[in-house]
């Protein structure tokens, strides 16, 4: 009988995960709504929807409209707030053996502050993904990972206030996302996650108004992945922590390509909407390509990207 390939991963600081597959905040709920759909089990974490010190009801509709090879959003970072979080979905959570990461934001650092305080005390929750695309409300509204030094700041003001892995979570939307990644890392992050969303736009041309009703929105899916996979690479390149890939994944071949380019791990986000069962398959898929390649492990396929001369 053979043995099965070792997909175990470490992705920062005390978190090690069965495997690399990981499911993208804002795709999959709290868990519970995709619980009876697929085995949470099987999952390498899951990831919850973005949590606020304070309920928010997010934009005005409509919120999501279909692109071309994706989807854009304009959820407007809408949530039940960190205590209703605590006390109402993550009981249930606690029901499984698969690690939870909380995704959270503050338009303050005093509210990154103190939502990092009551997931730290809570119990339940293997690290904290640090969503720094929001906007920084005493910084006019530019957003926190927009600037080193505000990328920096914040990863420092959380990684202060919590003894859970610190994983960052970075926009693409910047000039030079290595020059973020190496910010927050200075700043004590355990782990970086990429990419989240692309500014985006689309019109109803009959009508000519914007498909959205907060104008612009987030682009994901596969449209993005390439441009996904290039930052990821890039990244991997400047930075001593581990890497997750995020970036319109929706199979095994799209998972390999990150891990190939350095990614210790990745997330599953817009593929959830298309298949339920996405991750789970990919996680196959995954196992399957180490068999096939006489892989033992997948630390042996990490990284191991070879450009020719």
């Amino acid at each position: 009988m053979s043995i099965k390939p070792k997909t175990a991963v470490n992705i920062g600081g005390s978190l090690v995960i069965r495997n690399p597959v990981m499911t993208a905040s804002g795709t999959f709920g709290y868990g519970r709504e995709y619980s009876s759909l697929l085995d949470l089990n099987s999952l390498g974490a899951l990831v919850v929807k973005g949590l606020s010190l304070h309920p928010r009801g997010g934009n005005r509709p409509p919120r999501i409209a279909e692109t071309p090879a994706g989807m854009l959003n304009a959820i407007g970072l809408q949530n039940v707030g960190v205590k209703t979080f605590v006390a109402e979905k993550l009981p249930f959570l606690r029901g499984f053996d698969v690690p939870v990461i909380a995704n959270i934001y503050g338009e303050t650092l005093e509210e990154f502050e103190e939502v990092a305080g009551i997931l730290n005390a809570a119990g339940g929750v293997s690290a904290l993904e640090v969503n720094i695309s929001c906007p920084n409300v005493k910084k006019g509204g530019l957003a926190f990972g927009a600037e080193p030094d505000t990328a920096r700041e914040v990863t420092k003001v959380v990684r202060g206030t919590t003894n859970l892995p610190v994983i960052v979570k970075l926009s693409p939307n910047v000039s030079d996302i290595t020059k973020i990644a190496l910010a927050v890392e200075e700043g004590g992050a355990d782990a970086v996650s990429l990419i989240n969303t692309i500014k985006a736009m689309a019109v109803d041309v009959e009508k000519r108004i914007p498909l959205l009703g907060n104008t612009t929105g987030g682009l994901s899916g596969p449209a993005i992945r390439p441009v996904a996979v290039r930052m990821v690479w890039e990244v991997v390149r400047c930075v001593e922590v581990p890497v997750i890939g995020i970036g319109g994944i929706v199979s095994a071949r799209d998972a390999l390509e990150f891990l190939i380019v350095g990614a210790r791990a990745l997330q599953v986000g817009t593929a959830n909407f298309l298949d339920p069962q996405s991750a789970v398959k990919i996680v196959s898929g995954i196992e399957d390509y180490l068999e096939k390649h006489s892989l033992n492990d997948i630390a042996e396929l990490i990284g191991s990207l070879q450009i020719p001369e």
